[in-house]
């Protein structure tokens, strides 16, 4: 079978100098491969001499790198293939002749001003939100008065300014101007949609105000629609229809990890079904898909906004955000679902137990609530479905990542994802 080139692997055929900007964009985003006596079909057809080839990419790499990465050269002279892999680097921007490249896809591609500004950020171990910002004229009445509330502090002092990383040597951070009550940041766009997207029942955008106002603006607007109370005898209960502990989760998120330096503002689509919150910025370098979605590791975009986040309780942990929004929706029909895709994060929150779907799959999703792991057949049991049904149905909720398959054959098993 033949593998076509992706984001981690190049072919070449012959050894010529374009390759040196592959080296660049491996190095200053994630180990890759590049094979030599490799055509673009992917058939091996040899380099003459593998042995001096390896010496002559060296030297290439070596006199054209700045700086060099970390790489290595494996000769196979049974084929001619030499495969070369280079490693990510933490001293970013790695250039060949001057610019620094990415990945797009199976092309290398030069990167532009911003993604070079930041490549910059992470090879000197900054975050944009420590750099210090263009705006200096700035109040804190909003992050003071939720201060003195929630960490019970008597005033927002220079120091305490300091201590947050708000207040550096030559100013006010971009953190600062973030929290700060009037700021040019974006902000979040929330529009309530009705039967269509054509009908928009309300829109509300909220922009050049404290990230911490728009985080409340925004659950005013959560509390407005998904959200009521229903009187059972002489007791007055609170009733969600998404859980708000998912939504708060999800669009702390979005704030604190969006990236700030992107004329975009925070998407909020709202429906009848569900909620849709799109955040500007892919995940954080040294964070990849899998990690964000099942893992507890947490790098931080912006760890000094997230800090304050943390010390006003709007999030309870690093790293945890995804795990406590699956968890709001534990015993639910209908689940979160999560996408990474090219320079955004979005974050769906259905209505709780709102299920799109045929018949034979809400029937399968049902069987397998509050944890339960069960085989085909014993789904085709409990459901009355027969065996085509219950196959298709499986097929369609795996499809959507509602499902997750355990094991192989006979003992294959079906689970909640």
């Amino acid at each position: 079978m033949v593998i076509r080139e992706t984001s981690s692997i190049e072919y070449k055929e012959l050894i010529s100098p374009s390759f040196l900007k592959t080296v660049s964009a491996y190095a200053n985003y994630g180990t890759g491969r590049i094979l030599f006596g490799v055509n673009d079909e992917g058939a091996q057809v040899g380099v003459d001499d593998p042995i001096a080839a390896s010496l002559r990419i060296e030297n290439m790499i070596n006199d054209s790198l700045d700086p060099v990465p970390r790489y290595t050269i494996d000769a196979d002279p049974s084929t001619g293939v030499v495969t070369l892999t280079v490693y990510e680097g933490q001293d970013k921007p790695y250039r060949s002749k001057g610019k620094a490249y990415r990945r797009n896809d199976s092309a290398t591609i030069e990167v532009d001003r911003l993604e070079y500004g930041r490549l910059v950020l992470e090879g000197s171990n900054l975050s944009y939100d420590r750099l210090t910002s263009a705006q200096q004229d700035l109040t804190f009445d909003l992050l003071q008065q939720k201060m003195i509330e929630g960490v019970g502090i008597d005033a927002l002092s220079p120091d305490i300014l300091r201590t947050l990383g708000l207040l550096g040597r030559d100013g006010y951070t971009n953190a600062a101007a973030i929290l700060a009550d009037h700021n040019d940041f974006p902000g979040i766009d929330m529009v309530r949609f009705g039967d269509t997207e054509d009908i928009m029942r309300d829109r509300e955008t909220v922009t050049g105000v404290s990230a911490l106002e728009q985080m409340d603006r925004a659950l005013a607007v959560y509390d407005r629609y998904y959200a009521y109370e229903k009187i059972e005898g002489t007791q007055r209960r609170r009733l969600e229809r998404i859980p708000a502990e998912a939504f708060r989760e999800a669009m702390a998120n979005a704030l604190v990890h969006r990236t700030w330096d992107v004329r975009a503002h925070v998407q909020v689509a709202m429906y009848d079904s569900r909620v849709v919150i799109t955040s500007p910025g892919s995940l954080p370098p040294g964070l990849d898909t899998e990690q964000y979605l099942y893992g507890q590791i947490s790098v931080l975009r912006n760890p000094v906004l997230a800090e304050v986040f943390l010390k006003l309780d709007y999030i309870e942990r690093f790293g945890t955000g995804i795990a406590r929004i699956r968890r709001a929706y534990q015993g639910s029909l209908s689940q979160p679902t999560f996408d990474v895709r090219g320079e955004v994060v979005t974050v769906t929150l259905p209505v709780v137990d709102a299920f799109e779907g045929t018949e034979a799959e809400r029937r399968v999703a049902m069987a397998l609530r509050s944890g339960r792991v069960l085989s085909r057949a014993a789904l085709e049991g409990e459901t009355g479905l027969s065996r085509a049904q219950t196959l298709a149905a499986l097929e369609a909720l795996l499809e959507k990542r509602l499902l997750v398959k355990l094991g192989d054959g006979r003992s294959t098993r079906y689970a909640r994802a």
